[in-house]
């Protein structure tokens, strides 16, 4: 099927989408320190912090499921988008106010839930109306933003502003870019044109594989989860990097995950997922056994390198393989399989909390082992991402043409 400028527009506002994500979420966690300084948080109590984020996302992925189908993942994008953003410019307004942090991160955590959930949902409609592979660039695209979020962390830092002054500039950007963009996404009945069993669309959708690519999802988000809660503190604490050099290991795990998912699309296009996925994973268990060897900093913004390098792939390819399981078209499985990336953070922030204060010297060091070991996982459910046809495709005019076929952009 040809594309349209109508679909044009939409990858152009799936784009934005990521790009407003990966900058918000990078404004916020490559400056944890600061904010754990700024209330006088300890471990502990920073630890609880980031373990409640995941966990009130997961809620908010698991209510999008039920929006998509009675309002499309479209203007549940376009609510929830802007709300992330006011959240992090609120995050800088608590001073020293416990409570009031609290009930920001878990507001913050209720968006990022839905933007994830809807974001994926409208990346995998359009790529689907492509009828190629797209969504390791989209991913690529919300690195780009990380990046830039990451480096305006280090110089805030560097030139000591205060939080509230690095996050509202990030949110002015992003509720910006996000009204401009929103009425360009596929709505709700571009959705259900695509859709095959609207009536019956949570019971069409089977869990055996999104369990098994979301295992996959959950291990990668694990060892996602310790770099970006934990990376700036490694750096800062344990190796003894300066307030600028910290979040620059962020960055560095994220131009690495730029250059891999600029590429991967085609990778995917000529190799097929399951190789993608079992390479990924061998080089991002190379890189994450040097992030836990790392003798200093440098060391290891070399490693997060590495392992950014290897782990970007995941992601993408299991919203897609949880797609090609999906007769509905209606973002039900995407919504599913992102409930995957919380239980990853969730274990991240559990894991990474209950082990670093084990040692005063090493804690965060041996808290990087346990998502190190875990990516062998990886390679058991790599067969998992085979492309497989949806199970209740119709035939006629009105189907979109499968992945493999690629058509003109």
């Amino acid at each position: 099927m040809p594309t349209t400028p109508r679909d044009r527009r939409a990858r152009l506002s799936v784009y934005a989408a990521f790009s407003i994500q990966g900058l918000c979420f990078a404004a916020l966690v490559t400056r944890v320190p600061q904010i754990q300084d700024a209330h006088g948080l300890s471990d502990g109590a920073l630890s609880l912090v980031l373990l409640a984020v995941p966990l009130v996302a997961g809620v908010g992925s698991v209510v999008s499921e039920a929006l998509f189908r009675r309002l499309g993942s479209a203007l549940v994008l376009r609510v929830s988008q802007p709300l992330v953003c006011l959240t992090i410019a609120g995050a800088g307004l608590t001073g020293g106010s416990d409570p009031a942090l609290y009930a920001l991160m878990a507001l913050f955590g209720l968006g990022v839930g839905a933007v994830d959930a809807s974001m994926n949902a409208q990346a995998v409609s359009v790529e689907r109306r492509y009828g190629v592979s797209l969504m390791t660039g989209f991913y690529a695209v919300w690195s780009v933003a990380g990046i830039l979020g990451g480096l305006w962390a280090s110089l805030a830092n560097a030139l000591d502003f205060s939080l509230f002054a690095g996050f509202a500039l990030t949110a002015a950007a992003g509720v910006a870019a996000s009204l401009a963009t929103g009425r360009g996404l596929r709505t709700r009945d571009d959705e259900r044109a695509d859709a095959r069993d609207v009536q019956n669309a949570a019971r069409s959708v089977p869990w055996r594989p999104i369990l098994v690519v979301g295992t996959a999802m959950a291990i990668f988000y694990l060892a996602d989860s310790a770099i970006s809660n934990y990376g700036a503190k490694y750096l800062d604490d344990e190796l003894g990097g300066a307030d600028w050099l910290a979040p620059l290991g962020y960055v560095a795990y994220q131009v690495a995950m730029v250059a891999s998912r600029a590429a991967a699309d085609l990778a995917v296009r000529s190799r097929g997922p399951v190789s993608v996925v079992r390479i990924g994973a061998a080089v991002g268990l190379a890189g994450m056994a040097g992030v836990v060897a790392a003798p200093n900093a440098v060391a290891a913004i070399v490693a997060l390198a590495v392992a950014g390098l290897g782990l970007s792939v995941i992601a993408p390819v299991t919203f897609t393989a949880a797609a090609s399981a999906d007769p509905t078209g209606l973002g039900v499985a995407v919504a599913r399989v992102n409930v995957f990336n919380y239980v990853g953070f969730v274990l991240g922030a559990a894991v990474v909390g209950a082990i670093a204060p084990i040692s005063s010297d090493h804690g965060l060091r041996l808290a990087f082992v346990v998502p190190t070991a875990l990516i062998v996982l990886i390679f058991a459910t790599a067969r998992g991402f085979a492309p497989a046809p949806h199970l209740s495709a119709p035939s006629g005019p009105s189907e979109p043409p499968a992945l493999s076929k690629p058509s003109a952009p």
